[in-house]
């Protein structure tokens, strides 16, 4: 049977036009359907509201106590919540989650080693039996990037790795479509060019554009799990963007990963 599952960026969450075009189009998508989906800037608005200062490394973001309150509250509860209200208008049964929600996604408590990231999640284990369940009811799980740890601490946890280990977890059981949506429409030979696509990436190319400077910066880490996943059992990863999803699930736009 055939899985589609799909991340989408925060940039999209933070733009409302694209968003809703976005999720009328993942609504259209065959069942059994996954969404993961990113924070986008409203942490950091919220944040601010509250006095609480942002601190971010490398383009990761620092979670302390008080961060983490707000991620969750944001996160898991804001935008999680809206998106599955708009996927419910559009006639997707959709059911709002984080990690620790039925134990489907367990972290452990990143390690100090250069930097402390505070509380960020290492993803431990993906509980595959039950997201098929849900998916077998017929529900449409949409999951916020939190995830929890065996202490039952809940754990800031990045959503490009927890689509990666979301999909290899359920390989074993479906042909998994992974399918990473932006705000680009795909991976670009020319980062200044959006019509630069390069149409297909393999790990010897991938290697040659990063060895360039062509492939750099926040596309590194999401590429890196991108074929991981690939090697790992996941049948077809490809990143584009929001407005393409449609095609993107049948493999006719964007960039088109291949082990």
């Amino acid at each position: 049977m055939n899985l589609i599952l799909v991340k989408i960026g925060g940039n999209i969450i933070d733009n409302p036009d694209a968003c809703a075009a976005f999720l009328q189009a993942f609504a259209q998508l065959p069942t059994p359907k996954i969404l993961v989906h990113g924070g986008g800037k409203i942490a950091t608005q919220t944040a601010a509201q509250l006095g609480i200062e942002t601190n971010m490394v490398e383009g990761r973001r620092i979670t302390d106590r008080p961060m983490l309150d707000v991620v969750t509250m944001v996160y898991g509860g804001l935008v999680n919540k809206n998106l599955v209200a708009q996927l419910q208008a559009n006639g997707c049964n959709a059911i709002g989650l984080t990690g620790a929600d039925g134990g489907i996604i367990r972290s452990v408590k990143r390690p100090v080693k250069t930097i402390d990231y505070g509380f960020v999640g290492d993803i431990e284990e993906v509980n595959a039996s039950q997201l098929q369940s849900l998916l077998n009811s017929g529900l449409v799980p949409v999951i916020a990037p939190l995830t929890y740890s065996r202490e039952g601490l809940l754990l800031n946890t990045n959503a490009d790795t927890m689509a990666s280990a979301t999909a290899v977890a359920l390989a074993s059981t479906y042909s998994v479509n992974l399918v990473y949506c932006f705000e680009k429409k795909g991976v670009l030979s020319d980062p200044d060019d959006d019509e630069a696509v390069i149409d297909k990436l393999n790990p010897a190319t991938y290697l040659e554009y990063k060895s360039t400077g062509v492939i750099n910066k926040g596309m590194i880490p999401k590429l890196d799990n991108a074929f991981a996943a690939l090697k790992s059992g996941v049948d077809r990863v490809t990143i584009c963007h929001a407005n393409d999803l449609l095609n993107a699930a049948i493999g006719d736009a964007g960039t088109v990963l291949t082990a």
